[in-house]
């Protein structure tokens, strides 16, 4: 918090909770798949706007090798006795492979000369499955001065960079920092906006955005933000962070979006979570997931994901958790449907009563089923194995954030909603 005369409503003690990381986490299976991905895993280090005449590096297409594909889910290791049928489900094809190639502004970018007075340029796509940076691979440097500024390489390409302040009531003071570049044809560009917000209730805000196209016709878009804020309703520190990238190809009818977000309170409540979506030609995929944890012990998790194909064919698998002092439940479905629409699914439970005892059930279109009870520990997930502590170590910047000055005997406005809506059992 800024050190003012006056105490800030928000006066946050960022102490290091008892959160606590599990180092333990659950298995993990890999997806197999045969599905393209666009992959945009170009190096994220900002360079030199330069005087290359290809500017922007173009998004490739890799095919997703199952072994480099991860399956969020717990590894269904047991295998239902009497009728032989092991309840892990088939995976389904949500990769994120790494790239084989190298741009061609890697490949050309030793033999230019950068022009110091250039912005540096982040010009390639997001990459996928990367889930919300850190503040510090963003390297936000705002400027301490009104600039706006631009200017010219050999190539004929273009640069810009501006920078300024905007105020606003109750103590509202927005910094921001804007920046691009375009070629000399105009095919290839790219911007980006740096920003950070507060206000004098305690709020601060850390933000991104950027956008671009190549000669290609590929074109991508990226948000990310991190935010600190005081719960209405709980008085409780809070950070949030959420990420949002979308990449689309140019000669294909191929994209991809993802959404990202992460909410942590200082008592050790947590919510994860993310949307996926994609596409290559006649496939097109789908993915949700989330994660809660109350801070008291109880903890719900869940994955659904499904594929389809323009023939028809579509293919999915769901699973969800729920625990609280060792006593909780699993049950989930792994299902196909063929273009004539014949339906084939399997459908799985599991009863955790906290005792060593553990009731097994199940059953699938084809006429396979059982229900037993088994001696097994049950193990899960308490507590998330990335909490308050950890993000408020990786939110030095966040937290640095100094709002304006506030006069003796000014005082900020307060508003406060509705009461939030009971949180639901399980997700929609």
């Amino acid at each position: 918090m800024a050190a003012n005369s006056a105490v800030s409503l928000l006066d946050i003690r960022l102490r290091q909770f008892g959160v606590g990381t599990s180092n333990h986490e659950l298995s993990l299976k890999k997806w197999r798949s045969r599905l393209l991905w666009f992959d945009g895993d170009q190096a994220s280090a900002p360079r030199r706007f330069s005087c290359c005449a290809d500017m922007l590096s173009p998004m490739r297409l890799s095919v997703a090798g199952f072994e480099n594909s991860e399956e969020r889910r717990f590894d269904q290791k047991t295998t239902a006795h009497g009728a032989g049928i092991k309840t892990s489900s088939s995976a389904m094809p949500f990769a994120s492979p790494k790239s084989r190639f190298v741009s061609k502004q890697e490949k050309f970018y030793p033999r230019c000369t950068p022009r110091l007075t250039g912005p540096q340029s982040r010009d390639t796509p997001p990459k996928r499955d990367t889930g919300i940076a850190n503040e510090k691979d963003w390297g936000i440097d705002l400027l301490n001065e009104n600039v706006n500024e631009s200017g010219s390489n050999e190539d004929g390409s273009t640069w810009f960079r501006e920078s300024g302040q905007d105020l606003g009531e109750n103590g509202y003071r927005c910094r921001w920092t804007r920046m691009g570049g375009r070629s000399n044809d105009g095919s290839s560009e790219w911007t980006e906006t740096w920003w950070e917000k507060s206000d004098w209730t305690g709020y601060k805000e850390l933000g991104v955005e950027k956008s671009g196209k190549n000669g290609e016709g590929d074109s991508w878009w990226e948000t990310w933000q991190e935010v600190l804020h005081q719960d209405e309703w709980s008085n409780l520190a809070r950070i949030e962070r959420s990420a949002q990238k979308q990449a689309k190809s140019g000669t294909e009818n191929a994209g991809w979006y993802e959404k990202w977000w992460e909410k942590y309170d200082a008592k050790g409540w947590t919510e994860k979570g993310a949307h996926k979506y994609g596409r290559l030609n006649e496939q097109s995929w789908w993915e949700k997931w989330g994660e809660h944890y109350d801070g008291r012990g109880s903890v719900l998790k869940w994955t659904d994901k499904w594929a389809e194909t323009e023939l028809g064919t579509k293919w999915g698998d769901k699973w969800e958790e729920k625990f609280f002092g060792g006593i909780g439940s699993r049950q989930g479905e792994t299902w196909h449907v063929s273009p004539n629409s014949d339906r084939w699914s399997r459908t799985w439970g599991e009863e955790h009563f906290g005792n060593g005892k553990v009731h097994k059930y199940g059953k699938s279109t084809t006429g396979e089923s059982w229900d037993i009870v088994v001696d097994e520990e049950t193990y899960y997930e308490a507590e998330p194995h990335y909490g308050w502590a950890d993000v408020v170590g990786d939110s030095t910047q966040l937290l640095s954030i100094q709002p304006q000055e506030r006069l003796p005997g000014v005082y900020p406005s307060l508003e406060f909603g509705p009461s939030p809506p009971p949180e639901p059992d399980q997700p929609q």
